[in-house]
């Protein structure tokens, strides 16, 4: 796709018309590499500078690079990203291989010297196009001797000459700039690799932020119907068991209608309840992951050990996951496996955060099947963690989820 970008920015440059100001702008920023190319001339020209010069141009890698990546941008509106050097225990290794790399010394040792003689030649080209196109008007300053003075043939072809080298003067300028951005591309910035894993990690940052806004809009969500609507009905159901209460003249088939809208409210007072624990339950952002598992293990039609041991931080993404995981692991239990009792162990470890839920059921699970399983996983990947199961027939049945502590 680079390529394809530059090869039209090359097509659109030829068709330029001489005199436009895009033909200067290429002159001028190609004008601009040929003084960082001058101490490696004199380098190839003095073997005396040859080794000095190599070790001065290794050692100021970087800050060549930088130059030449502001030259890009100021001058040509191009932006090279450059390289990052690695993370972590192997960070200064990194920043050596970064100064040292072959791509960039390459660039500043032999790519951009011979870059730099061709945009003295197309200066050359435009001095050279300046002099015979105006040679007419100051041919009288020349000697009688020189053979121009007088001679309209040869300044006729002479100016003809320098307009012609004026007119192809913007196309070698702008092939040199699309030769010098195409090279600069290519060894100044990342290879292929840096930029597969700059765009993993921009992709996992953005869906790292899409997971966080999806969980505060369900926050949301609970927090509205918690104070809204669930207040709404609970204020209703209090005032129809009220009159339920003390309506005591009213016909019968008032009172029984009175009766069944009180249920119907409570009805969906728990409805409600449920839907809102559904989105985000409050004590998970009150107290904690191990108060909202125990509450949940509290709820659970089957028996649950619960051990909870979390002696790191966890983000409160991350927590959301874990408790809508151990909350659905249940209900398939529940449903689907005819267990006894389940245990559910919850660790920290290593910056990640180790969910193991265990049964004695018959076993037989597979998430491949399309079962409640595969949703586990999905929510578990959301957040960039993994989710193992393994269950075979006759059980027990082990479902190990791990996730990061931090996004």
């Amino acid at each position: 796709m680079p390529s394809t970008t530059l090869r039209r920015a090359l097509v659109r440059s030829l068709r330029r018309p001489p005199w436009s100001a895009g033909a200067w702008r290429d002159t001028r920023f190609i004008a601009a590499g040929i003084p960082v190319a001058v101490p490696v001339w004199l380098a190839v020209t003095e073997s005396d500078l040859l080794f000095p010069t190599l070790g001065v141009v290794l050692l100021c890698v970087r800050p060549l690079s930088a130059l030449q990546r502001s030259r890009l941008r100021a001058l040509h509106g191009v932006e090279v990203a450059p390289p990052r050097p690695g993370d972590g225990p192997t960070r200064l290794l990194g920043r050596l291989r970064l100064v040292l790399t072959w791509r960039q010394s390459a660039y500043h040792l032999v790519v951009g010297p011979v870059l730099a003689l061709g945009s003295l030649a197309v200066l050359y080209v435009w001095g050279t196009a300046l002099v015979l196109a105006t040679v007419s008007g100051w041919s009288w300053l020349m000697p009688p001797a020189s053979g121009l003075r007088g001679e309209w043939p040869v300044l006729l072809g002479f100016t003809v000459g320098g307009l012609a080298l004026a007119v192809a003067a913007p196309w070698l300028a702008a092939l040199m700039a699309w030769l010098e951005v195409r090279a600069a591309r290519l060894l100044l910035g990342p290879n292929r690799t840096e930029r597969l894993e700059q765009r993993v990690e921009e992709i996992a940052e953005s869906r790292a932020g899409l997971v966080d806004a999806v969980d505060a809009e369900r926050r949301r969500i609970e927090r509205d119907l918690h104070d809204g609507a669930q207040q709404r009905l609970t204020s209703l159901a209090m005032n129809l068991g009220l009159a339920r209460r003390t309506l005591k003249d009213v016909p019968p088939e008032v009172m029984q209608v009175i009766v069944d809208a009180h249920e119907e409210a409570q009805a969906a007072i728990d409805e409600l309840r449920d839907l809102v624990r559904g989105l985000h339950p409050a004590v998970l952002e009150d107290r904690g992951l191990d108060a909202a598992l125990s509450g949940i293990a509290a709820r659970a039609p089957l028996p649950v050990r619960l051990d909870v041991d979390l002696s790191a931080p966890v983000a409160p993404t991350v927590e959301a996951v874990a408790y809508f995981t151990v909350s659905e692991a249940l209900t398939n239990v529940a449903k689907h496996a005819r267990a006894k009792q389940v245990e559910v162990s919850v660790r920290t470890a290593g910056g990640r955060l180790r969910l193991v839920i265990s049964d004695d059921g018959m076993g037989g699970a597979d998430p491949s099947r399309g079962t409640g399983l595969t949703g586990l996983r999905k929510r578990a990947a959301s957040v960039d963690g993994t989710l193992s199961v393994l269950s075979p027939l006759g059980g027990p049945t082990t479902i190990t989820v791990e996730l990061p502590c931090a996004l």
